[in-house]
């Protein structure tokens, strides 16, 4: 059992020494060789700089080396650079709350000085010649260098010895190193970034476009696998490049997001990305995206965190909507009507006509027509009339032979050719064979189709702008913590834009005396705590909108065309003409994808043609 101190052994109240408070600091600043890198790089993108170089080794415990081409620093500013505080980017309190560079704190010099050996070697266009300053001794004499400067951090850690001893291995170590540089490369496709280790060169990116510099960076893939974010909404502007639903990973390993050009782990962004690709996303997979958010410095907070790497946003809801709607909004498009037919190969004439293959069960009805929730099971959606001298295929009400065209015209899905067993519609392009989840692809139809017409009846019967509400007969009440309490209190205007009413009931109990009319059905006490929940950090609306979308998703599951079930080649037509209009339609509202595309070249490998 520990003895409890006695007051005579209490320690009296005494100022720290300067070199013990700078390594306090540089604990908050410097974790490892990657975090001196980070803090460098900052530095000479600060300064102008059009080309950087690090050098490392021992993945950078040895030796860390930034190089840069920038303005330089002035032989008498250069003691100061090294002092805790010190910095050229901010003079004031209004500079502070509008910061437009990457570093600001003027501690990244002073705390990697306290815990390893740094020399500031520098030269402006003004100087004869460069000076080198060393860390340690304070000591000042002329080099060689060209404008620019150069930072060599060695022995990291070496009065800290603990420190030293939770750093990993060398490889690991580089690789976080190559991390930091990656992130600064994403957002500066001007500059060009080299990166040595050991003496060899690990990777180079010359300057490019924004679109190159992604490719070069995280792989040519990303373009082919991505679509263009561009969104303006008021004061913020997200662009950049979302990972398609197809080229999600396990990890979030590939998820990048930038606030006026500096890399951010946010909880806003990530989550309002996270819930643009509810949607489409199957299970618990990762999207993959690089987001830029331009905001006005004077909205957002960069002084929240040393090592600068989290920011809190004015008004996080105005983010939230807007990281949502511009990946919800570039990913609806369906990737089908983008692709770029490829040249058809020729085909003899008896080829040109594939034999019909009748059906006996009765046609599927694609006639428009208008029903409530109830009649779900039985709306099979619609398809544009025909227009008059095309040769659109016509719908069929039974299993009467339908003619078949040689051509596959503009349709990106094709023609359909035949159903394989009673699961998959196979249809022709003119890239080659266009296999259908048949399923899955009406499902998605339905559901969206359903998503559109409840957004109808919100307007139409909504209050002031928000969702319609219908009052509980009996209210649910549950224990609520002092913050549910406290957010239900403050965010009641915003509960009732959601149509929901929740109000104190005791002094530790809510009720929730009116629910969404879409969501009547559901657990009223479990969507009120998701929502409070919600309200907390993010955009609450999104969980209404999730609770809706799951009953519609439930809804269009049950009234899509089932498998098993025969369609006449006219309706497989018309089900691909819907997919090639329906948004999100690559995928069904669980995630998973509703076609795929087989080449042409694809099926010469498979069959060996041409070796």
């Amino acid at each position: 059992m520990n003895a409890v101190p006695s007051s005579a052994a209490r320690r009296p109240i005494r100022e720290l020494p300067d070199e013990l408070i700078s390594q306090i600091a540089a604990g908050e600043v410097v974790e490892r060789p990657a975090s001196v890198v980070r803090e460098l790089v900052d530095n000479a993108l600060d300064a102008g700089a059009a080309r950087v170089t690090v050098r490392l080794l021992t993945g950078g415990v040895r030796l860390v080396c930034v190089e840069d081409d920038g303005a330089g620093i002035p032989r008498e500013e250069l003691p100061s650079a090294l002092k805790r505080h010190a910095t050229s980017k901010i003079a004031s309190l209004s500079d502070l709350e509008s910061v437009a560079t990457m570093g600001f704190r003027g501690e990244a010099l002073a705390a990697i000085c306290s815990v390893a050996e740094l020399t500031l070697l520098s030269r402006t266009a003004g100087d004869g010649s460069a000076f080198m300053l060393d860390g340690r001794s304070g000591e000042l004499r002329p080099a060689a260098r060209a404008v620019g400067t150069t930072v060599e951090v060695k022995e990291l850690f070496f009065a800290t010895p603990a420190r030293r001893k939770f750093l990993k291995s060398d490889a690991t170590e580089l690789a976080h190193c190559v991390d930091a540089v990656r992130r600064h490369a994403l957002a500066r496709p001007d500059v060009a970034f080299a990166i040595w280790h050991e003496g060899k060169l690990v990777e180079q990116w010359r300057p490019a476009t924004r679109e190159q510099r992604l490719a070069d960076v995280l792989g040519a893939d990303l373009l082919e696998q991505s679509v263009a974010v561009d969104y303006a909404a008021g004061p913020i502007r997200v662009r950049g490049r979302a990972g398609i639903p197809d080229a999600a990973r396990s990890r979030a390993d590939q998820q990048f997001a930038y606030v006026n050009g500096r890399f951010v782990r946010d909880k806003v962004v990530s989550h309002a990305a996270r819930s643009a690709y509810e949607d489409v996303l199957h299970g618990q997979r990762q999207p993959v995206y690089a987001l830029y958010l331009e905001i006005d410095p004077a909205r957002v907070d960069v002084n929240v965190h040393p090592t600068k790497i989290e920011v809190r946003f004015r008004d996080s809801r105005e983010v939230h909507q807007a990281v949502r709607h511009a990946i919800e909004n570039a990913l609806a498009a369906p990737r089908a009507a983008a692709s770029v037919p490829a040249p058809r190969p020729a085909a003899a004439a008896d080829d040109a006509r594939p034999a019909f293959m009748q059906w006996a069960q009765p046609a599927i009805n694609f006639s428009a027509s208008a029903h409530r929730a109830a009649d779900l099971e039985a709306l099979w959606g619609s398809v544009p009339e025909p227009v008059e001298g095309s040769d659109r295929p016509e719908l069929v009400e039974g299993p009467e032979p339908v003619e078949f065209s040689s051509d596959t015209g503009d349709w990106p899905l094709g023609r359909a050719i035949a159903q394989l067993q009673g699961v998959y519609i196979l249809a022709e392009n003119r890239q080659g064979l266009v296999i259908v989840d048949m399923h899955a692809a009406h499902e998605r139809i339905v559901y969206e189709r359903l998503k559109t017409q409840m957004d109808r009846d919100v307007a139409a019967g909504g209050t002031a702008g928000g969702l319609a509400s219908q009052p509980l007969l009996i209210p649910a009440t549950f224990a609520a913590t002092p913050q549910e309490i406290a957010t239900a209190e403050t965010c009641a205007t915003t509960l009732q834009a959601l149509g929901l009413e929740i109000t104190p009931f005791s002094p530790k109990t809510l009720a929730v005396r009116a629910v969404p009319t879409s969501l009547a059905q559901g657990d009223a006490m479990e969507l009120a705590r998701s929502v409070l929940a919600e309200m907390a950090q993010h955009d609450a609306s999104t969980v209404v909108q999730r609770a809706r979308n799951e009953l519609l998703a439930t809804m269009a599951c049950h009234g899509a065309v089932r498998a098993n079930r025969k369609l006449t080649v006219g309706e497989m037509n018309a089900l691909l003409r819907q997919m090639e209009e329906t948004e999100r339609s690559d995928q069904c509202n669980h995630g998973r994808p509703t076609w795929r595309q087989v080449s042409i070249h694809d099926l010469d490998k498979l069959f060996l043609r041409g070796r």
